[in-house]
């Protein structure tokens, strides 16, 4: 195991903060033919279900490369937000948004396929491999050659130079509360799928742009790019495979919880060959793959106590009425009604509605939504 530190741009006089990787597997001249997975945890540093395994993955991955079991390198960060981590208001998190500019922190990451291709594009040929060993060459370059101006800048820079050449790209996060599920590509599911089975996923969300410029579609976006310029004149491989694990709610921090989770991914990464042995046969997918199009974000038109008539992982029906909305001083009960079919995935951990707040989230198998799909 080597351990690297990754300085960012101070934001403020007596401040010093770093990204810290591990890196597994083979290394030296072993590395250049080796495909390179990179896992990250906490990018929202309010969620620690995340960090709670890549702790257990560092322990496994540690045990897998001393017995020569690593097919591939593993760039591992448990911690992909320092800057977040030390945000605090009254002695509550703030680890979404910084606090600074507002931005969320999983939000606006640099994609550079049009740059990419301007460069490339009198030196692509008819050799796939050639190609995905010119363009990892090419982001490595644009990445390092980038400069931030500020603290978040840095961050975002630092994880795209970690993540920008590999060969998949798993980042771990959670919701308020919710079942576990996930997030990624139609054209990367089919490989993706085995690891939803693992993991028991109760929701597999898929959309090519979300919107936002989150971090695992950044981290892919030049290769999607590359392949609509060029891919009718020269064979440009899918090249990555991003996926983001939604590892159930923020309150799902457990020894027996992180355990399984780890347990999951190494499972799924000697399924497909990057870590030698027998991998158990993958269960049965609990439900099927929808687009994140299909969402429903279910919204409280009033104020009041949430009471809760559905539990996140049950099936709704469109008409059904999974939560009523209290209303103490009217006597009323508003009723919040699903509007589609699917599984209630996800809801907020607040029992109190202000107007229009976002109380569920329910994965519908009819794509109805456009525009940005990660804005409720």
């Amino acid at each position: 195991m080597q351990v690297h530190h990754h300085p960012l741009v101070c934001a403020s006089l007596g401040t010093a903060r770093a990204i810290t990787s591990y890196r597994f597997g083979p290394q030296g001249s072993d590395a250049d033919t080796s495909p390179k997975i990179y896992i990250q945890a906490s990018l929202h540093a309010d969620e620690l279900p995340g960090m709670v395994v890549a702790w257990r993955l560092k322990q496994r991955l540690a045990e897998l490369e001393a017995a020569g079991r690593l097919a591939a390198r593993v760039v591992l960060v448990p911690l992909a937000n320092p800057a977040g981590l030390n945000q605090h208001w009254f002695g509550a998190q703030m680890g979404r948004f910084e606090l600074l500019s507002g931005q969320d922190f999983n939000r606006r990451f640099p994609a550079c396929g049009p740059a990419l291709a301007l460069e490339l594009k009198r030196r692509l040929t008819d050799d796939a491999a050639h190609n995905a060993r010119l363009i990892r060459a090419a982001l490595r370059a644009h990445f390092e050659a980038m400069k931030a101006a500020t603290e978040l800048e840095s961050q975002r820079i630092e994880l795209m130079k970690l993540a920008c050449d590999a060969d998949l790209v798993i980042d771990l996060h959670c919701d308020w509360e919710a079942v576990a599920h996930l997030y990624t590509t139609p054209e990367a599911w089919p490989a993706i799928e085995p690891l939803a089975r693992f993991l028991g996923s109760e929701a597999q969300l898929l959309a090519d742009v979300s919107g936002g410029e989150p971090f695992d579609e950044a981290c892919a976006s030049a290769w999607r790019y590359l392949r609509g310029a060029f891919g009718e004149r020269f064979p440009i491989p899918m090249g990555m495979k991003p996926v983001t694990l939604e590892l159930r709610g923020v309150r799902d921090v457990s020894h027996e919880m992180a355990a399984r989770d780890a347990q999951a991914i190494i499972d799924y990464l000697t399924h497909i060959g990057m870590i030698a042995g027998e991998a158990p046969e993958p269960p049965a997918l609990r439900h099927p793959a929808t687009s994140l199009a299909g969402c429903e974000y279910v919204h409280a038109p009033v104020s009041g106590v949430i009471l809760h008539r559905r539990e996140i992982g049950d099936t709704v029906r469109a008409g059904e009425t999974i939560a009523d909305v209290l209303d103490p001083l009217g006597d009323r009960l508003v009723p919040l009604v699903a509007q589609t079919e699917g599984v209630l995935y996800a809801r907020h951990w607040t029992r109190f509605a202000t107007t229009g707040m976002l109380v569920a989230r329910i994965a519908g198998a009819e794509a109805a939504r456009t525009g940005d799909l990660l804005v409720p």
